[in-house]
């Protein structure tokens, strides 16, 4: 009986390959979803860096002007 064990996969392969095949979609699914967020949260890091960046430059514009003459 042991070796029989040892032989034989848990599940036959004609049922098995539904549930890798599904496992497959599912990861898939996942990192779709991972890359999706990931591309969300950056282009929403850089829009704000651009406004703190024209921030920046108006800040140095207006300190520019703000200098007495010596």
């Amino acid at each position: 009986m042991r070796g029989l064990l040892a032989v034989s996969p848990a599940l036959p392969l004609h049922t098995a390959g539904r549930y890798v095949a599904g496992a497959y979609v599912v990861l898939f699914a996942l990192v779709l979803i991972y890359v999706a967020i990931m591309a969300i949260r950056m282009s929403r890091i850089e829009r704000e860096l651009g406004e703190l960046l024209s921030e920046a430059g108006r800040r140095e514009d207006d300190a520019e002007t703000k200098e007495p003459v010596a």
